[in-house]
């Protein structure tokens, strides 16, 4: 495994006062809570969920908690998607600092996470299984959401006015066109499986392998062209709150994002998820494991604020949007936003480039010993070992072979393959 291949990162600590005191003067809304329901049904075994709300930026510090809620949706085998279950938070963990404020701990989440499934994909498939898995990941600090996934299992979000928005993208090489050209421009092959007098049938799938997704973690079987890199996507809720439905394609095959949040409107979380798998069911029946978590996010009063009445020009009342916004951007925008139950669109990427997910930072990636460190995998590394993750890079020009951060000699062979550099070194007989 990595974690073997060489020393751990050490952080600098930061005294316990100097982080409660950035914390309460970054912080000026108050904690949501958060209410949970979990259902499903099996049919092949090779749906697993993760909830855990227990989660803190500080050890033993409650003004720092966060939730994580998963769903891993297995496939060849359940292999994948309990090795990713059991890893993928530590990992996401590890790759971020320490001693950071709330602020600086979610802008730095994105690239955490990217690095997280790298290194939860590297090290499952170290261990020669052919398994594989969707991954839906979920993080609830307060009222910031923030979500990475590959595969087609969903997350959609449900706010006050019926609005309902997808805060992930399917990985199907059925739908996704721009996914298909990079499959076959990296070295795969993507057609219908073919059966005898020539006729193709069923959805387009990647060969060899005959997987229907471009993105997972595991599939060794299939070739690192399916690549474990997630699209991320992290908003920022109004204090109207809202509830998230995360869910693996057996209810997405039945019924659509609207239909499901419609169907469990009303509810409380325990009973909406029940609802909207009987409701999975009743349209398609069981074909599928079907597994859904719903979460809802609750003002502290555990009622909808009150909004006064609009004015004359004022047609933003119940209005679902996303709003971008530059990471220095003032905080009052935040709170007009807030205040008209606008949800903020904080940050959204979907490369599957490594390069371009891991970004430019000449500091990163150093260690308190003087080492450089590999930014997917964590180890130590002298300088004259780390290379680059914008070494040879074909889609910039400015990057400098020199700037972090930096990736160990295996994490930049995958790197290599995921792009079609070099052979993945996988052979399915």
């Amino acid at each position: 495994m990595a974690s073997g291949e060489g020393r751990r990162r050490h952080h600098d600590l930061v005294p316990l006062a100097a982080l409660l005191k950035r914390e309460m003067k970054n912080e000026r809304m108050e904690k949501p809570t958060v209410r949970i329901g979990q259902a499903a049904q099996s049919k092949k075994g090779e749906d697993y969920f993760l909830v855990k709300t227990d989660c803190h930026r500080v050890p033993g510090n409650s003004s720092t908690a966060f939730s994580v809620f998963a769903i891993f949706d297995g496939h060849n085998g359940n292999a994948a998607a309990i090795f990713t279950r059991e890893n993928l938070l530590n990992h996401v963990l590890c790759a971020l600092p320490r001693g950071l404020g709330r602020d600086e701990w979610l802008q730095a989440l994105p690239r955490a996470l990217v690095a997280g499934f790298v290194k939860t994909d590297k090290e499952f498939q170290s261990r020669g299984e052919t398994s594989g898995t969707t991954a839906t990941f979920v993080i609830v600090d307060r009222w910031t959401v923030t979500v990475a996934s590959v595969g087609d299992s969903r997350c959609i979000l449900d706010t006050q006015g019926g609005a309902v928005t997808t805060l992930t993208v399917d990985h199907r090489l059925e739908e996704n066109i721009e996914e298909r050209q990079r499959v076959t421009a990296s070295g795969g092959e993507v057609g219908r499986l073919s059966i005898v007098g020539g006729a193709e049938v069923g959805p387009l799938r990647c060969w060899p392998g005959g997987l229907c997704l471009s993105r997972s973690i595991g599939d060794m079987d299939v070739g690192e062209f399916i690549v474990p890199i997630p699209y991320v996507k992290q908003v920022k809720l109004s204090k109207a709150g809202g509830r998230l439905i995360i869910a693996s394609d057996g209810i997405w095959d039945a019924v659509s994002s609207e239909m499901a949040a419609k169907s469990c409107r009303g509810l409380p979380a325990e009973l909406a998820a029940m609802q909207v798998v009987k409701e999975a069911l009743r349209t398609r029946g069981l074909k599928d494991d079907t597994t859904c978590i719903v979460v809802d996010i609750i003002p502290p009063d555990n009622e909808l604020p009150s909004t006064p009445p609009p004015k004359k020009r004022n047609r933003l009342r119940d209005l679902f949007t996303f709003r971008k916004r530059s990471r220095d951007a003032a905080g009052k925008l935040s709170k007009k936003l807030s205040a008209i139950n606008i949800v903020e669109e904080l940050f959204e990427e979907g490369s599957a480039m490594l390069a371009e997910r891991l970004g430019n930072d000449e500091n990163t990636g150093q260690s308190t010993s003087g080492l450089f460190v590999c930014a997917v995998c964590q180890v130590d590394l002298a300088p004259s070992e780390g290379i680059s993750v914008h070494a040879g890079s074909i889609f910039s020009t400015s990057s400098k072979p020199w700037q972090g951060p930096f990736l160990c000699s295996d994490c930049r062979n995958k790197k290599d393959a995921m792009e079609g550099k070099r052979p993945s070194g996988v052979k399915v007989s």
